[in-house]
């Protein structure tokens, strides 16, 4: 057992000594005080385990005594602090592997929050979007392969191993471009926590300054003379400052929400990104060209776009093409065109009717539905009072964006050879052009007019053009979230001009110093601070009206 320790609480009655450190080569702050006490320990080991003596004080006035603990502190024991050679002892794997994930973790926010990383990173992605505007998208292989071929490249090298290998024929879910969205995303991210967030927390702390030549180093700095720094605070919290004092000190400031500005804006740029990789990996689509009359269930035309495309139960939905019909310009171009849709559910009960147009889509489910186009399906006719017969009609190739449609009515039977008829062509719904058995013009005919018209000794009636409609079906659940993203890009970008601006003042005797600046708008800051400072009064006129206070009281 060793010694025990001994605390010297205070005893002016006993004798105590300061020893020396043995080597007078140490200087003075490394030596270690050492005290011995010349008291005898009072009490003895009862088996009890470690006791206190107390030793009562000598006769006085003070109640100082010396207190023993029989418990001495344990022994270094080898491997803590220093073992007995006097090396260092061992680092522990643990801490060492947590010591160089910390100092990972640091050098890749370092590098993530790179400003010139970031900026490269845009650019790529804007120019990855501008290609894939000019690369058809989703088009078969063999589109590519006509368009790209590798015995004619484009530009001399680019052929359709450069569409079809990095996924460009679908460039907004390509691995390229939502891999640069990640990146980027994840610099952000980056830069929020390493830049922004300890910007804010600075620009939160209250710091007052208590000397006059810190003060006269801000941007902007005057003095005012015989000037209190109460009154300066009114009238800076009139201006819309919020003032803290402590006691000559002030410190002021307005448009902390600049501060919190970029940070909205990273956060809304990494939502407007989330919601384009939902909307390429999540989404479906599908098209289709329906007759007027027939119908066709949403789920048999939806194809997924990603891994993450989860089937909705609406797809079961059925849709009836009730009408379509077209509206004309007075020169006879197509104007408009509409769609009459009825969606029926799984028990054949109609949900949801509704007529819609293009760029006036129908939305039901999470399923939007747009009118996209439209088509000639068939021409319904009567030859001499009988039918009426439906005539597909078929599109012909036309150079130009220009369509044409045409059928054909036989007059002989079709088992004899070289069969002969009309032939009728049409570009709208509105009119239908005839030609008889050898090719010659005969007249053209309206459906609507319901007027019969001679070819080849045959009496013809067009009772009917049967549109037929074009659709694009479509769910997106990254719209909401890319439009709230960007709504809140707008919003944050708007506040994050709002400046940031500090005031501070000490007061020296009867003068004011005060400083300030401002992360924006300088020259307004400074303009505004001359403003303000011109209202604050001075203690002369105070003090005037302060003694003729009293005196008009005497």
């Amino acid at each position: 057992m060793p010694s025990p320790t001994c605390y010297l609480l205070l005893n002016p009655s006993r004798t105590c000594h300061r020893l020396r450190p043995p080597s007078p080569r140490l200087p003075a702050r490394c030596a270690r005080l050492r005290v011995s006490c010349d008291v005898p320990r009072q009490g003895g080991d009862d088996g009890g385990g470690p006791k206190r003596g107390v030793i009562p004080a000598g006769p006085g006035k003070g109640k100082k005594q010396v207190v023993f603990f029989d418990a001495a502190p344990p022994v270094a024991q080898q491997g803590d602090g220093e073992d007995v050679k006097g090396k260092a002892p061992e680092v522990k794997k643990d801490g060492a592997a947590l010591r160089a994930l910390r100092r990972a973790t640091k050098r890749t926010l370092s590098v993530l929050s790179n400003l010139p990383l970031a900026i490269t990173e845009m650019f790529a992605i804007a120019g990855l979007m501008a290609l894939g505007t000019v690369i058809d998208q989703g088009e078969a292989p063999s589109h590519y392969f006509e368009q790209f071929p590798e015995d004619n490249p484009v530009f001399g090298f680019i052929t359709w191993r450069w569409i079809l290998t990095p996924g460009f024929d679908h460039m907004f879910s390509s691995p390229v471009f939502l891999g640069l969205l990640a990146l980027l995303a994840a610099s952000l991210m980056a830069c929020t926590f390493t830049t922004q967030l300890p910007m804010v927390k600075v620009a939160k702390r209250w710091s007052f300054m208590s000397s006059g030549g810190s003060i006269r180093k801000q941007d902007f700095a005057e003095s005012l003379p015989r000037a209190s720094i109460q009154d300066l605070g009114v009238i800076l919290m009139g201006a819309g400052y919020e003032v803290f004092t402590k006691g000559p000190s002030l410190y002021a400031f307005k448009g902390l929400a600049g501060r919190y500005a970029p940070i909205g804006v990273h956060v809304a740029m990494i939502f407007v990104m989330a919601g384009a990789t939902l909307s390429a990996t999540g989404s479906f689509k599908g098209s289709v060209d329906v007759p007027q009359g027939l119908n066709f269930v949403i789920g048999d035309i939806m194809k997924p776009k990603g891994i993450f495309s989860v089937a909705p139960d609406v797809f079961n939905t059925e849709v009836h093409v009730n009408r379509f019909y077209m509206e004309y310009y007075d020169s006879g171009e197509v104007s408009q065109f509409y769609s009459d849709l009825s969606l029926f559910d799984l028990d054949g009960k109609e949900v949801m009717r509704r007529t819609i147009k293009v760029n006036d889509p129908l939305r039901y489910g999470g399923i939007t539905i747009y009118q996209t186009d439209w088509g000639f399906s068939a021409l319904q006719v009567k030859k001499n009072g009988e039918g009426p017969f439906n005539l597909a009609m078929a599109p012909l190739q036309l150079n130009g964006n220009k369509k044409l449609y045409g059928t054909f009515l036989p007059l002989q039977d079709s088992d004899s050879s070289g069969v002969k008829g009309i032939s009728m062509l049409a570009r709208d719904l509105q009119s239908i052009v005839l030609y008889d058995q050898d090719g010659k013009f005969v007249g053209v005919r309206r459906p609507s007019s319901k007027l019969p018209i001679e070819i080849n000794g045959n009496e013809i009636l067009i009772e009917d053009a049967i549109g037929s409609t074009g659709l694009d079906l479509k769910t997106d659940p990254g719209i909401p979230i890319v439009y709230a993203g960007f709504g809140a890009l707008m919003l944050t970008t708007c506040i994050s001009y709002l400046s940031h601006a500090q005031l501070w003042a000490l007061q020296d005797g009867t003068t004011v110093v005060v400083g300030g600046k401002s992360n924006r708008a300088k020259i307004e800051f400074s303009d505004e601070m001359n403003r303000l400072l011109n209202k604050v009064p001075e203690l002369v006129s105070v003090g005037e009206k302060t003694v003729d206070n009293k005196s008009s009281t005497a």
